[in-house]
Order: structure tokens, then C-alpha cells, then sequence
């Protein structure tokens, strides 16, 4: 029975880690070493428990997933597609810079997106899309019925690429470029920031004459 419990403990910690290091570094640049040592484990316990480190990853995607999978995405009842898009990214913002769990799913979610693996496309089409498309919704509620499907992937994309500093730029790095401590009230304040950048973003596009359909 101690060596069965042993085995489950292994086993989380390599899970854990696993989604910790993901996150910190995406699928590709992450080494299996890197998660052994994370977890005090060797790297024969990864084989035995996951197999591989596709096999790992997946397993972290699931693992997550079970528990985040409904607290990361915005559920905004704002009546206008403004105020939905301010609450995704304000969503978007506040769980990519929370600690614990929350944040590194965040931040592993973010990591897929913008480095796909190919690795969980059930989990994808099954979670991320509808949410993807939700956003899209929202988007072409700004931009105009008629509006270009790239001109809306462009909007999501310079939206995402805001929010990503959370996870491409060291805390450190990103107050000295602030000039300030990341604290709450900060991000509540970036998160507007980016929310009427963006905003103002895409309300230009829609006025273009000749942009929809282009």
C-alpha cells in the first residue's frame, strides 16, 4: 500500500511540474530533465508513469482542464459586443497574471495557442474553438457583419499578442518597463488599457471604406 501511495505522489508532482514548466516554456523548448528535476524525480518515473513527453503533455492538458477549464473564459451577460470584448480581456488579462494554478493554465492555454503542437486536438476543438469562436462573434459585432474572416483572425490576434507579455516577458522586465510594481490595481489598469486599444483598433477598421469583404 506505501509503495502504491508513493506512486500516486510521483505521479502528481511529475503532473504538476509538468504543467508548470509547459507553461513556462511551451512543448518544444521544455526538456523532460527540466520536469524531473522540478518534480525530485528521475527520468525513468516519466517512461513508467506517462510513457513519453507527448504523452506527458497531454496528460497535463487533460489534467488541467478538469479543473480550469470553465474559469478561464469570460462569462460576460453585457448587452453590447464592446462590453463583452472588454470583459475577455480583462479575463484574459487577470488569469494570465494570477498566481497558483489558475495562472499556469493561463499561461499553458496561451503557449498552445500561439505554438500549436498538434498534440490535443480534441481538447482544442472540443474547448478552445467554441471559445475562439465566440470571440470571433464578438469581433465581427465590432467590425460589421460583412467583415473579412482574416480582418477578424487579425483582430484576435493583435488582442492575444497584448495579452501574451504576461508570459513572454519576465515580471522583473515588465515593471522596469512599466515603472511600476505589477500589482492589482496595475493590471486592472493595463488590462483598460489594452480593452480601449484594441477597441479603438478594430472600430477604425470597420469604418475603412471598402475594408468588409476585402
Amino acid at each position: 500500500m506505501t509503495r502504491r501511495e508513493d506512486g500516486k505522489e510521483t505521479r502528481r508532482r511529475l503532473l504538476r511540474a509538468a504543467c508548470e514548466v509547459f507553461a513556462q516554456h511551451g512543448y518544444r523548448q521544455t526538456r523532460v530533465a527540466d520536469i524531473c528535476h522540478r518534480a525530485g524525480a528521475n527520468v525513468a518515473s516519466v517512461n513508467y508513469y506517462f510513457r513519453d513527453k507527448k504523452s506527458l503533455y497531454k496528460e497535463a492538458w487533460r489534467h488541467t482542464l478538469q479543473h480550469f477549464n470553465e474559469s478561464i473564459f469570460s462569462k460576460s451577460d453585457a448587452d453590447s459586443d464592446q462590453e463583452r470584448l472588454r470583459a475577455h480581456i480583462r479575463t484574459l488579462i487577470r488569469n494570465f497574471a494570477a498566481d497558483g494554478d489558475l495562472g499556469r493554465f493561463s499561461r499553458l492555454y496561451l503557449m498552445e495557442m500561439v505554438h500549436p503542437t498538434g498534440l490535443i486536438q480534441d481538447a482544442w476543438h472540443d474547448t478552445i474553438e467554441p471559445n475562439r469562436r465566440k470571440l470571433h462573434l464578438i469581433i465581427r459585432g465590432i467590425l460589421g457583419a460583412d467583415a473579412d474572416d482574416l480582418d477578424v483572425r487579425f483582430c484576435e490576434l493583435s488582442i492575444v499578442n497584448q495579452c501574451r507579455m504576461f508570459v513572454t516577458v519576465k515580471r522583473d522586465d515588465l515593471e522596469y518597463m512599466l515603472g511600476a510594481p505589477l500589482s492589482p490595481e496595475l493590471i486592472e489598469r493595463l488590462a483598460g488599457h489594452i480593452a480601449d486599444f484594441s477597441l479603438a483598433g478594430i472600430r477604425a477598421l470597420g469604418r475603412e471604406p471598402g475594408r468588409a469583404g476585402q
